[in-house]
């Protein structure tokens, strides 16, 4: 194992992680990226438009819009492009869009707007069917049951009864209904239908022809004198309902992202001119002495400085057991104190505190594309314009070769077409799952910071983890020297430590640890060198002491078989040797132990559970790294592997075609990280680290990834069932709505059922999405 890595120390909880979501530069530095909110949109044909839009501005790189967040991310050239720009081409389409800053509470502006919107269609809903109540009593009552139809002609007449319809169905239309015209005719005059359009075309098809036989009988045949009243109104009263359902459905898949930000609280107790004050969160400024008192909630990320107590950080790691805090520790803003009190310097703020930065990830992962979502939007190109021309070929069909009345015939399975097939489902199909799988991954202490990893881990044959830090606690112990002959071990220990304190590596660590324990003192190391993954030397009273792996005494020229026998027995131990030279002779052997993680054999067995192979690459020697594969039940083993030799590592483990991902913490494990099809950091590990994986563990916990993992497979599993009841479900009542089934079985699909029908697929999707809230982690993560 090598001696000479940077630090690998645990990341504390309130270190940057460098993360910028919202406006940063791109990879290409000449173009920066934009989020905007987007407001209006309804299916998968809004999303097109607006990136159609977007993508025209010139400048843009790439736009990607997302209908469940309601929000486009766009990568442009600042000087070709601005923001109002993009506004602007967005404004044209009909729809609204507004910057989001970094900074912004846009999160919570938009769960407002969400449930304002809810309200909004309850409201409208509510006025809409309260109107066509009694248009369906009147026309549907007299057609099902024979007392109301001759209540109705002799009491108020057919034409009265016709003229009441209309009355009501246009209030219906005009007033909770105007918005589908308002925004449909529009997409429809600049050739871009999207599902507003199909329910206005539907609608007012048959508003207008009831108002024809209504007010001009004589232009229609007299088997064809008849109103469809009750379907225009129920159409929109039926599609209302499923909008307030979808709206309240959408409120609750963000229900992660609220509450995230519900954690952090809105003052802070701070000590300002030797008084203690609350004041607001926006008002306190990195490096203010913040009070916590027991049962509060830390307001933000700051050092400990006096005090101690037991913190519950399960609402950002998913770990239910309070963790210690100390002087000299760092606290975590929005995690819950649970005993005792203490004060905390603030170390940093606003957008970068580690819940801020949390829900920024959260945020980008539920904005993701899939690659799955590719094939979506290939078919919804051209979805919206196939269904007009359907229902176009439906009328001509039923006009031409219909029984009569052939246009009575036509233009009811014409409606019916246009409504049974408007495509919000298919919009909402992928990024709803997205939305509520990470939401549920977050609550978990597992963050997606790349949501394209939810498809990509799904694929994993091969899980491969580094050893220390993540397999093991990173905190290796001496538990045995054994120096050469004529060697003394507490002076040989006192040389080894006072190299090894210029190195911040674990190994390094135990080492000095010892001779604490033993209270040696160090001496001054001159000419300290590390050796690039083998290990460390140094001149210490005049005696040049070398320290490493069994390979860097080869490349030395230092004979150490006199130790063989006993490295063996060390290594089939699962301790690991550190040979010790003096002046170019060896001159003793250090164990070192590093105890394995109690969550390692549980979740080496959840993955084998799940089908998967599982591999460990480490530097460590191939006896000590066999001895703990064989505690952990690891299928294979990859030791002796320098650092810059995991990525080769990872290569060898893809042979076959096998997809991996990789686990690690450590700086040394980043090109492995960013290798692998998908790396995983555990979140207590370094900032580079994080950086280069694509989903991070918040806790220590290695359940992390097998539920990482069974949480990618059952989203991926939902995405597929959503795509198929939207597509699968549309495209096979197409024909029923057309009346296909007429001719042999008279079987036809009323306008009313059809809108019933097409409510019912958006809200099914969203409930199906909803049921990702119910996943249960494997171990102790909640």
């Amino acid at each position: 194992m090598a001696l000479d890595l940077p630090t690998m120390g645990r990341m504390k909880l309130g270190a940057p992680i460098q993360i910028e979501i919202v406006m940063h530069a791109a990879r290409s530095s000449s173009f920066s990226e934009l989020e905007l909110a987007i407001e209006g949109m309804t299916c998968a044909s809004c999303v097109k438009r607006v990136e159609k839009a977007l993508a025209n501005v010139p400048g843009v790189a790439q736009a990607q819009v997302n209908l469940a967040t309601e929000r486009a991310r766009v990568s442009f050239d600042p000087t070709a492009a601005e923001p109002q720009a993009l506004v602007a081409a967005v404004g044209k389409m009909g729809y609204e869009a507004r910057p989001i800053a970094a900074q912004d509470d846009h999160a919570e502006r938009q769960s407002e707007a969400r449930d304002a919107e809810a309200h909004r269609l309850q409201r409208a809903f509510i006025a809409a069917l309260v109107l066509t109540l009694p248009v369906f009593a009147l026309e549907m009552g007299s057609h099902l049951i024979p007392a109301m139809h001759h209540w109705v002609m002799e009491t108020i007449g057919r034409q009265n009864s016709w003229l009441l319809q209309f009355v009501l169905t246009t209030a219906v239309l005009v007033w909770p209904g105007r918005q589908f015209f308002t925004k449909g005719l529009v997409a429809l005059w600049r050739r871009a239908p999207e599902m507003n359009s199909l329910v206005a075309l539907g609608a007012g098809a048959a508003w207008g022809y009831s108002v024809v036989a209504t007010f001009a009988p004589g232009l229609l045949p007299d088997a064809a004198r008849n109103v469809y009243f009750e379907a225009a109104a129920v159409i929109v009263t039926l599609i209302l309902l499923g909008r307030m359902l979808e709206a309240r459905a959408k409120g609750k898949t963000g229900a992660a992202i609220k509450r995230l930000i519900g954690l952090q609280p809105r003052t802070a107790r701070v000590l300002r001119d030797g008084q203690a004050q609350d004041i607001e969160i926006e008002r306190v400024r990195t490096g203010d002495i913040v009070m916590v008192r027991p049962g509060e909630k830390i307001p933000l990320d700051g050092d400990i400085i006096e005090g101690s107590s037991y913190v519950d950080e399960s609402m950002l790691t998913g770990e239910p057991v309070p963790v210690e805090k100390q002087p000299g520790m760092q606290a975590t803003g929005g995690t819950l104190n649970t005993s005792g009190s203490f004060t905390l310097r603030v170390t940093h703020t606003g957008a970068d505190t580690m819940l801020a930065r949390i829900i920024r990830m959260v945020e980008a992962a539920q904005g993701a594309r899939l690659p799955i979502q590719a094939m979506v939007d290939q078919v919804t190109a051209w979805f919206v314009p196939a269904v007009m021309a359907a229902a176009l070929l439906t009328f001509l069909a039923w006009f031409f070769m219909g029984p009569e009345p052939a246009l009575s015939h036509a233009l009811v399975n014409a409606v019916a077409v246009l409504i049974i097939a408007c495509p919000c489902a298919m919009g909402l199909a992928t990024p709803t799952s997205i939305m509520v799988g990470t939401g549920r991954a977050a609550e978990m202490g597992v963050l997606f910071r790349q949501g394209d990893a939810l498809q990509t881990l799904r694929d994993v044959n091969v899980v491969a983890f580094d050893k220390t830090g993540t397999l093991t606690l990173g905190k290796p112990t001496l538990t045995e020297l054994e120096p050469s002959p004529g060697q003394d071990a507490q002076q040989v220990l006192q040389w080894v430590a006072s190299v090894q304190a210029r190195s911040e590596h674990p190994i390094a660590l135990a080492i000095v640890a010892a001779a604490a324990e033993r209270k040696i003192e160090l001496l001054p190391a001159e000419n300290f060198a590390a050796i690039t993954g083998a290990g460390v030397e140094a001149t210490v009273a005049g005696r040049k002491v070398l320290a490493g792996a069994a390979r860097l005494m080869a490349e030395r020229g230092v004979d150490v078989s006199a130790f063989g026998a006993r490295a063996a027995d060390w290594g089939n131990e699962g301790k690991t040797p550190i040979y010790v030279a003096i002046d170019g002779q060896a001159g003793a052997m250090i164990a070192v132990t590093d105890p394995v993680k109690p969550s390692a054999v549980s979740a080496i067995a959840a993955l084998h559970a799940q089908g998967l192979k599982t591999a460990m690459i480490t530097g460590d020697n191939r006896h000590t790294a066999q001895a703990v594969a064989r505690q952990l039940g690891i299928d294979e083993v990859r030791a002796e592997v320098l650092p810059d030799g995991k990525v080769e590592a990872i290569a060898t483990l893809r042979e076959g075609g096998r997809k991996v991902a990789f686990v690690g913490d450590g700086i040394n494990d980043a090109p492995a990280l960013a290798a692998a099809d998908t790396g995983i950091a555990i979140g207590t590990g370094t900032d580079v680290a994080i950086e280069a994986a694509s989903v991070v563990l918040m806790a220590d916990d290695l359940h992390g990834v097998p539920n990482a993992i069974a949480l990618s497979r059952v989203t991926l599993a939902n995405i597929r069932q959503n795509l198929f009841w939207a597509f699968a479900y549309n495209a096979a009542l197409i024909p029923l709505a057309a009346g296909a089934l007429y001719p042999a079985f008279g079987l036809s699909l009323s306008p009313i059922f059809a809108a019933g029908a097409m409510a019912l697929s958006s809200v099914f999707v969203l409930g199906n999405a909803l049921r990702l809230k119910a996943f249960r982690p494997h171990g102790r993560q909640a």
